[in-house]
């Protein structure tokens, strides 16, 4: 809008005092308006702008277009600390959009004030504390000062109080103070005056402070006390007061202690209450002898470096009965042999007992209420003494005792004063057995029938014996005569606690048929014997034993049925079976069933016989080589019924049997093969050294090797130097046969044969040894005359192991006798 005069009296100029509370009416001014807008204004008059900026103007209508500028109080106009000139910038608009824009100049004008109180006095009420005894001194410094600068006046009311303010405003006090005779406390009114006679005021308190300067005393004028013993601890003995004169108008604040080390009682530190902490007994030492507790008790009115006074009392303790009567020890263990005469003492109780209070009306007691199983023998000679004594004697072996070993009994010891304390006293009385009577065994003599075979170990019987006496004895059985073999001292043992009679040792009825014992049953004291026959029952338990037990021999093919084999028989014993009873049979290696034995039952000896020829030529046989297993058993005699339940026996002879052929006997061989195993060892090219180490190694041993076959050749020229040629005529005449050749190498090792069997020689008839190992065979030297057999043609076949070949006889020694050299020529050696 346009500008028009709309603001009536503006610009203009207006003062306003300073500190003019809110609501002050500065200025008033008028809004002319067109006769158009009767409405009024639009904005109404207001300040849009102050230099300085402030908001301590504010415009208010008065009505009918009047407005006065007012004071808001906030801020405060002050004279001294703010612009003293404002430029207050008024805006206004009528309805029609005019405008007016006009200053109002405010200037601020000073006023006389009062005069105003700095620091803490201008905020709160000062309070000043002076310790009792200080001498006159400075005690606070007032701050005050005008707005305008005047100077200023200080005064203090009332006028009597010991105080005085100089003219800076230092307070002194003019006395030294006494807490305990001057006010506790004063109030001072400091008024500050300026040249005008403004004033202002505050008020200082003024407190004294009292200091601990005196003693406390004790006002508890009791010394001595007495208490019973045995008090519950917090019992309240004595209540111990003091007062402190620095605290005579108010409690005082004191604290106690007992400066004597006491276990028994303890203070209140606050209150000074004197009660029980420890157990106090009279009957215990120190109080048993010195019954008095002396306590120096102390009262201080500061924890810590404060005045104190100590006081001594005396606690005397009194004794009660508060402890029944005691018996050391309590249980009592007492023997007494059976049968005991009756009268005699066993115990005297008095001896073991007491009282330990300590006057003498309350330690007085005595023995009442006998009582228990089987008291009624026993009896107190009087409730004083304590003596115990039995009434009549005791047998055990009385039924009428019951057989009671310990009697159990209880006396009641107890206080003649009151309150009647009582302890119980436990009494055992063993009554000790006598030993009257011997063991006494259930049978005069025992008698035990046990078969050999019985295993060792087992139990063979059991005797038993008895005591009279009661309680029973411990019986402890031993063998103190009889059971020793040749072998052992004794074979038999019995059992020290059960009586069960044991064997250590295998018992033998080809032996000994019986053994006669003597048993003890002993109770430690007394000791009885009884007879033990202890019968050995013959059973079947030995094996028939045969010689020989082993035989190998050969026997020629065309051997006719029938013939006892080379005159080979088998003689059998059993320490525990009729020579007839002997059965023999081949349970192994009979293979085509062509031996058997003759007789095959009832004799001690027996001849193996051919039972059936051989077939080799069909095929039907075919093994060489018979090993058969002999059984002979000692069950010939028993009836077939009781072979299954006797025990039988059986031994063994072990026969090897060596069929010989014709020489015309073409014996069918078996091609040989050869097996051909290839390794290939294959290194990495990297270890070059390999097959270089190889060979180098192999070419030593190569080395090594032929080194050793030239020396064992030269051995073996110089030891056997080439035969004559009277010792390479052949013994037997037999048929020439084309000889194939053959490249032999020869291996030669010297052994120490040992010669462990024996054979005849089926050709020669002779007998000769051989190794059951190798098969090594010599003649056996010997010189009862031998049965002659005429010589055969035997052709030696190597069916075993090798290819055909011619056998050589033996060539005879040169240190044998020339007979023995011919004869040897016309013989053979045997068969290989």
């Amino acid at each position: 809008g346009r500008r028009t005069q709309l603001l009536k009296g503006l610009p203009a100029t207006s003062t306003v005092e300073e500190n003019a509370a809110a609501g002050v009416s500065v200025y008033t001014f008028n809004v002319t308006v067109s006769p158009l807008s009767s409405e009024g204004v639009a904005i109404l008059p207001t300040i849009v702008n102050s230099n300085p900026l402030t908001e301590a103007f504010d415009i208010e209508s008065k009505g009918d277009l009047e407005y006065r500028v007012v004071t808001t109080g906030n801020p405060v106009l002050d004279y001294e600390t703010m612009p003293k000139s404002f430029d207050l910038l008024i805006f206004v608009e009528d309805i029609t959009g005019r405008t007016d824009l006009n200053i109002l100049t405010i200037q601020v004008t000073d006023k006389n004030e009062h005069p105003i109180f700095r620091g803490n006095m201008a905020i709160q009420t000062v309070t000043v504390h002076v310790l009792e005894g200080t001498p006159p001194e400075h005690i606070y410094q007032v701050d005050a000062a005008d707005p305008e600068n005047a100077e200023l006046k200080y005064s203090l009311l009332p006028a009597p109080v010991p105080f005085l303010v100089l003219e800076s405003g230092a307070i002194f006090s003019t006395k030294e103070f006494d807490y305990e005779k001057d006010p506790h406390c004063y109030f001072l009114n400091i008024t500050v005056t300026d040249p005008d006679g403004l004033n202002s005021t505050r008020t200082v308190n003024v407190n004294i402070i009292n200091i601990n300067d005196e003693r406390p005393y004790f006002t508890t004028k009791q010394r001595f006390y007495r208490i019973p013993e045995e008090q519950s601890p917090g019992t309240v003995v004595a209540n111990i007061t003091a007062k402190d004169p620095d605290d005579e108008d108010s409690s005082s604040r004191l604290f106690y202690s007992i400066q004597s080390s006491d276990r028994y009682f303890s203070i209140n530190p606050s209150t000074g209450v004197l009660q029980v902490t420890g157990r106090i007994d009279r009957d215990a030492l120190p109080l048993r002898l010195h019954p008095n507790i002396s306590l120096i008790v102390r009262v201080e009115d500061s924890p810590s470096s404060g005045h104190a006074s100590e006081m001594e009392i005396t606690i005397i303790i009194d004794d009660i009965n508060d402890n029944p009567p005691e018996c050391n020890p309590s249980t009592f263990r007492k023997e007494a042999n059976e049968n005991t005469t009756a009268g005699m003492l066993l115990l005297d109780l008095r001896n073991y007992c007491k009282d330990i209070d300590v006057d003498s009306s309350n330690n007085q007691f005595n023995f009442t209420g006998l009582s228990g199983f089987g008291s009624n023998n026993f009896a107190l000679e009087s409730t004083v003494s304590g003596r115990l004594v039995m009434t009549e004697s005791i047998d055990l072996e009385n039924p009428a005792n019951l057989r009671v070993e310990v009697y159990s009994l209880t006396v009641r010891v107890q206080d003649i004063a009151c309150p009647n304390y009582s302890n119980m006293i436990y009494i055992y009385i063993r009554i000790k057995p006598v030993n009257e009577f011997f063991p006494v065994f259930s049978n005069l003599s025992y008698e035990f029938n046990v078969p050999e075979i019985i295993k060792v170990g087992s139990s063979i019987g059991r005797v038993n014996a008895r005591d009279k006496d009661w309680p029973p004895s411990v019986i402890t059985y031993s063998i103190v005569a009889g059971g020793g073999t040749r072998d052992y001292i004794n074979i038999f043992w019995i059992s020290p606690t059960k009586g069960d009679v044991k064997i250590l040792a295998r018992l033998d009825y080809e032996t000994t048929q019986k053994h006669i014992l003597t048993v003890q049953a002993s109770d430690q004291e007394k000791t009885t014997t009884a007879s033990v026959t202890v019968n050995v029952l013959e059973v079947n338990d030995e094996e028939p034993v045969c010689s020989p037990n082993f035989y190998s021999f050969q026997i020629p093919v065309s051997l006719a049925v029938g013939t006892n084999i080379n005159g080979f028989r088998i003689e059998c014993q059993d320490r525990d079976s009729d020579p007839r009873s002997f059965r023999y049979f081949i349970n192994e290696g009979n293979m085509n069933n062509h031996f058997t034995f003759s007789p095959s039952a009832g004799s001690n000896t027996s001849r193996l016989i051919l039972a059936s020829r051989f077939d080799y030529e069909s095929g039907l046989d075919k093994n060489w080589i018979y090993r058969l297993r002999v059984y002979i058993t000692d069950d010939n005699l028993l009836p077939a019924r009781d072979k299954i339940t006797h025990l039988i026996k059986t031994g063994t002879v072990t026969l090897s049997i060596r069929v010989i052929p014709n020489p015309t006997t073409v014996i069918t061989t078996t091609p040989g093969f050869t097996v051909v195993t290839k390794r290939e060892n294959l290194y990495s090219e990297s270890a070059w050294y390999v097959p270089f180490v190889i060979t180098l190694g192999s070419l030593l041993l190569l080395g090594l090797l032929g080194y050793l076959g030239f020396l064992l050749a030269t051995w073996v020229r110089t030891r056997c130097p080439p035969a004559g040629k009277a010792d390479s005529v052949s013994l037997i005449n037999a048929p020439e046969k084309k000889k194939l050749k053959k490249e032999v190498v020869v291996t030669m090792t010297k052994l120490n044969t040992v010669f462990d069997g024996e054979a005849r020689d089926p050709v020669t008839g002779k007998m000769y040894e051989f190794n059951t190992w190798s098969g090594a065979r010599r003649w056996k030297k010997s010189n009862e005359p031998l049965q002659s057999v005429p010589a055969m043609q035997v052709m030696s076949s190597a069916t075993d192991d090798s290819d055909q070949g011619t056998d050589r006889a033996e060539a005879p020694s040169k240190n044998e006798p020339s007979e023995k050299r011919k004869e040897l020529t016309a013989e053979t050696k045997p068969a290989a």
